[in-house]
């Protein structure tokens, strides 16, 4: 597995961290997941079959902004 990390911004308490850390544990080939609000951040533990641009777009899809 490898370790992808998401500048993820708009996200203002811990129900928001909550919000993107559900977003991403639905997709496929997971393993560690982890958001913090303090660096504005998603580090991701994926597999090969799931790809940066899909966590990306599932962040995305829960109502924040990655860069």
């Amino acid at each position: 597995m490898r370790t992808s990390v998401f500048k993820v911004s708009g996200m203002s308490g811990p129900e928001c961290v909550r919000s993107v850390v559900n977003a991403i544990q639905d997709l496929p080939c997971l393993g560690l997941v982890e958001v913090s609000l303090e660096r504005a951040e998603a580090s991701v533990e994926h597999g090969a079959m799931l790809s940066e641009d899909d966590i990306r777009q599932a962040i995305v899809d829960a109502g924040f902004e990655v860069e």
